[in-house]
């Protein structure tokens, strides 16, 4: 009689989407190319579709694998999740606790904030997921994340920090060369730093930014650690935090408009009382105020 295909076979599969090539994959499961390829073959036998097909950027998932990709996602997610349950009694001050955040938050604002949370509680063990993309608590992607937007999914735990401040900013080494703009024409001549393919914050900002399209920047990455790299570079303009801002004497603020962004904590409402997420938690709360009253 048939068997369903077990985890470790579609852990593979998720690897090999990836990582686009099965010795990629390998090195991420501290496997061998060879075992990959025969649990892929495996896999496909079982479902009796092909997965993979090759191409110029290596190998990508067919209409059967992209179908079958949600579903491997939600069983890693889930594995994680029951990973870090099994990891601390409820009542215990250690285990994992994993926190997403968006990129700016997670490098500029939450090192330091943790770091007096690790000295508390020294056996609380912390995973970062830093990602642009809001993560599903409610599939327990995270146990713990921090949004820029209010959570949508009703049922969460959720926790309205304040309000972060943004304002443009450049590096004193850009203003020495090129001086400050003087007027909103002038400051679409200068180097502005921004957005390549992901304009959901510039739309969700409104005012002036909402209009702002790709050809409008003269550098463009959607990873807000390389914007920040490029900013304390001397390449250009940019937004920034002004709390974050304020912490770096070579960045200057440059005059124009002020935008705010509300700063939440959500969780999914079944870890309200597992004690290393609600001590995390907490501890944020406490952070993350401080930070928006700065």
């Amino acid at each position: 009689m048939a068997t369903d295909p077990d985890w470790g076979l579609y852990r593979t599969f998720l690897a090999v989407a990836r990582e686009g090539s099965f010795s990629a994959a390998a090195r991420s499961l501290d496997s061998t190319q060879p075992t990959v390829g025969r649990q892929i073959e495996a896999l496909e036998k079982s479902l009796g579709a092909k997965l993979f097909s090759r191409s110029p950027r290596g190998l990508v998932a067919t209409a059967a694998g992209q179908e079958l990709l949600p579903h491997a996602e939600a069983m890693a997610a889930a594995a994680a999740a029951l990973h870090r349950g099994s990891s601390g009694a409820t009542e215990e001050e250690t285990g994992t606790v994993r926190l997403a955040a968006g990129e700016h938050v997670g490098l500029e604002v939450l090192p330091a904030i943790l770091s007096d949370f690790a000295r508390k509680h020294p056996r609380i063990a912390l995973e970062l997921s830093l990602s642009n993309r809001n993560e599903d608590l409610l599939r327990r992607d995270a146990d713990i994340a921090v949004r820029m937007v209010r959570p949508t999914q009703k049922s969460l735990v959720a926790r309205r920090i304040g309000t972060v401040k943004v304002g443009l900013f450049a590096h004193r080494r850009y203003v020495q060369r090129h001086g400050l703009p003087k007027t909103q024409a002038d400051l679409m001549r200068r180097h502005l730093i921004g957005f390549d393919r992901d304009m959901h914050v510039l739309r969700t900002t409104g005012g002036a930014a909402a209009k702002l399209e790709a050809k409008d920047f003269s550098y463009r990455t959607d990873s807000a650690a390389a914007q920040m790299a490029l900013l304390r570079a001397g390449l250009g303009i940019t937004a920034c935090q002004i709390g974050v801002a304020r912490r770096d004497h070579d960045l200057v603020p440059i005059p124009g408009p002020v935008f705010e962004r509300e700063l939440w904590l959500a969780m999914h409402p079944d870890l309200r009382r597992t004690r290393r997420i609600r001590l995390l938690f907490d501890h944020l709360v406490d952070g993350l105020t401080r930070y928006v009253n700065e």
